[in-house]
């Protein structure tokens, strides 16, 4: 990269789109237990390099065939699986609407691939890879491993693991009412993201040039 070279998605993560995803199922094993809805939350990039959530896209899961409904899951998320009014898709089509725009946005901002960002990530990717495992999908839009986890940004920033906890010492509004939906908590996810990154761009503006880029953020 040249001296001319600004903060772009492309080059602020090495290639890799951002994208924050939450899944609620009906227990912890990602193999057998049902995947019942997934939120994903798009990050876009202003000018001066500075992160913001962008679109949300939210969409309700059958069980798949055979899967496991532990009833404490069930309690704990208020998810009625059999509710003729959730509207619910196939894993496979679901899984597509939640891609489709991934790939779009990717492809918008010239990245190569996106990265996972979740409060406990490897739970809601682990759940997403198994989902596309089961249907034999061959695109899948996200790094098959790593990813970017809030919970241990916002211990670093915020001195808080708990999302709620971390969203109140950030300065956001917490809705206990609204808590364990998908797209409610990918949302609150997404702000405590971008609040972090834009955070360390403040705090530290010449992180840049560790980057390769030799170009300095405007101050917000």
């Amino acid at each position: 990269m040249n001296s001319n070279t600004r903060l772009t998605m492309t080059n602020r993560f090495r290639g890799y789109l951002p994208v924050v995803i939450d899944v609620e199922t009906a227990g912890f094993d990602a193999q057998k237990d049902a995947l019942l809805e997934i939120a994903a939350v798009l990050i876009t990039m202003d000018s001066d390099g500075y992160l913001s959530p962008s679109r949300s896209v939210q969409v309700n899961v059958e069980p798949f065939l055979g899967a496991n409904l532990d009833p404490e899951a069930l309690k704990f998320n208020g998810i009625d699986p059999h509710h003729p009014f959730r509207d619910a898709k196939s894993e496979h089509d679901a899984l597509q609407c939640i891609f489709k725009p991934i790939r779009q946005a990717i492809k918008e901002v010239q990245c190569k691939r996106a990265i996972l960002v979740g409060h406990n990530a490897f739970f809601d990717l682990g759940f997403i890879n198994a989902a596309v495992e089961r249907c034999k999908m061959k695109r899948n839009p996200f790094h098959p491993f790593s990813t970017f986890d809030t919970v241990s940004l916002c211990g670093l920033a915020y001195g808080q693991t708990v999302l709620a906890r971390a969203a109140k010492a950030a300065g956001m509004e917490w809705s206990h009412d609204d808590a364990h939906s998908a797209l409610y908590d990918a949302e609150q996810t997404a702000a405590l993201f971008c609040n972090i990154v834009n955070l360390w761009q403040n705090q530290a503006p010449n992180f840049v040039k560790h980057i390769g880029i030799d170009s300095e953020p405007v101050a917000k």
